[in-house]
């Protein structure tokens, strides 16, 4: 599927060599006013570390209890204690765009909040722009390489807190 065209800002590219380096930046991005109301794409094949980034920066932003892959839900919402919620989407199962508005996310996508989206590929044309879009790459071992795209001036902020 083609993505639409978005202006990117900025780019970086990161290698995290073990999951520490996934925390870190996980904990980084946390402690950034700016991405209580983001938007974050994460790209990348099965087993590419997507939603253990999720995980790690759910931890960070101090969410207790089971973090669930919403691979079958397709959205996990979470509320956190000190702003407004999160809403982790896997777009992995979608197999039309039409499905978008039927299940009611661009109700979701109006309200304030962090939205973490996996697969957004499979609904690219009903998705905003992305403030952050994330592509994770494994290499050996336990290795990512990791490139981020600041389509935004809250993604640019992100970016910069890297």
């Amino acid at each position: 599927m083609t993505l639409p065209h978005r202006p990117i800002l900025e780019t970086r590219i990161l290698r995290w060599p073990d999951e520490a380096a996934c925390t870190a930046t996980a904990q980084a991005l946390a402690a950034q006013p700016a991405l209580r109301n983001a938007f974050i794409e994460l790209h990348g094949p099965l087993g590419a570390g997507k939603t253990t980034f999720v995980r790690h920066l759910l931890r960070a932003l101090g969410v207790q209890g089971r973090i669930k892959s919403p691979t079958y839900a397709v959205l996990e919402p979470y509320e956190l204690a000190d702003g407004p919620p999160v809403a982790h989407f896997d777009f992995y199962r979608f197999e039309d765009a039409a499905e978008w508005d039927d299940a009611g996310f661009r109700d979701v996508f109006a309200q304030p909040g962090l939205k973490l989206a996996e697969w957004p590929e499979k609904v690219a044309a009903a998705l905003p722009a992305p403030d952050l879009r994330m592509e994770l790459a494994p290499l050996d071992d336990d290795q990512r390489a990791v490139t981020l795209h600041a389509h935004t001036p809250c993604g640019l902020a992100l970016l910069h807190a890297l």
